[in-house]
């Protein structure tokens, strides 16, 4: 049987990102990693490594009007920088509904620690 080495890193909670733009991230903010997303855990400056989220729980703002149950799969809208039920191959995958939330509600809590698979791109 072949055998692989690992070597142990860090438990993976938090890890460290490279901001490659020529702005401050402010802590908080949501990071779209294609794939999923993180939030920055402290301001992260131009071309500096700070911590980004990748597990946990987060209240964040939603983009639809409609009631989301606890449970569904939600996704990142990064042109209005909220959350929404609709993916697409553009929303990168949030995660999902650690509560529910109602219809007049405009945040949700998310679970980042679990995202749904990426939508595959129609065509």
């Amino acid at each position: 049987m072949a055998t692989s080495n690992a070597t142990y890193v860090q438990r993976g909670e938090a890890l460290d990102y490279t901001n490659s733009t020529e702005a401050v991230i402010p802590a908080g903010s949501v990071v779209s990693l294609t794939t999923r997303i993180g939030v920055a855990g402290t301001n992260i400056d131009p071309g500096a490594v700070g911590s980004i989220h990748v597990v946990g729980v987060f209240s964040m703002d939603k983009t639809d009007s409609g009631e989301v149950a606890m449970g569904d799969a939600l996704y990142f809208d990064t042109a209005t920088g909220k959350i929404t039920k609709t993916g697409t191959s553009a929303t990168p995958p949030a995660g999902y509904a650690a509560a529910p939330s109602a219809a007049a509600e405009t945040t949700v809590l998310v679970n980042i620690g679990h995202p749904p698979a990426p939508v595959a791109a129609a065509g």
